[in-house]
């Protein structure tokens, strides 16, 4: 697979430190996202670019193994203004290795597509791995996430 080089951007949102593990972030993470759903977080972010959901993994205190923060947002044109609640972040031009996930949501193919990606041969940054839900993930019987890795 090709690697493809990400432009810097800010995303506004919720976040929480978790890990791999002990199934701890298999407990942590679809908690942040129930309350990013019931909150309707997303309509209360501004300066969205667009309605694209970004679920995004950084500050590693290693690899995979160790603990990071995960911050579920929205893609965003400037950091003038943050509500109360919610974390922005900036992430940096980097490098990305894209990955698809396809499937039903319910049944765990973002988290098999982590699976193989953690087993895989990468050279790894272990600065900012992110997912994308757009207009392909709606349908969570038959979604589409692009899962991008930051590799050197």
């Amino acid at each position: 697979m090709s690697t493809i080089k990400l432009e810097a951007f800010h995303v506004i949102g919720l976040a929480i430190q978790t890990s791999n593990a002990a199934g701890q972030s298999g407990t942590d993470i679809p908690k942040l996202w129930t309350k990013f759903m019931t909150e309707n977080v997303a309509t209360k972010i501004p300066n969205k670019i667009s309605n694209e959901i970004y679920c995004i993994y950084t500050n590693y205190e290693g690899d995979h193994t160790k603990p990071y923060t995960t911050l579920l947002g929205c893609k965003v044109s400037s950091l003038a203004q943050i509500p109360e609640g919610l974390k922005a972040m900036t992430f940096n031009k980097a490098n990305y290795q894209p990955f698809t996930a396809n499937g039903d949501l319910m049944q765990g193919v973002v988290w098999q597509k982590w699976s193989e990606i953690w087993s895989a041969d990468m050279d790894r940054t272990f600065v900012a791995d992110f997912e994308v839900y757009g207009k392909k993930a709606q349908d969570p019987s038959n979604a589409e996430v692009e899962i991008y890795v930051g590799v050197k």
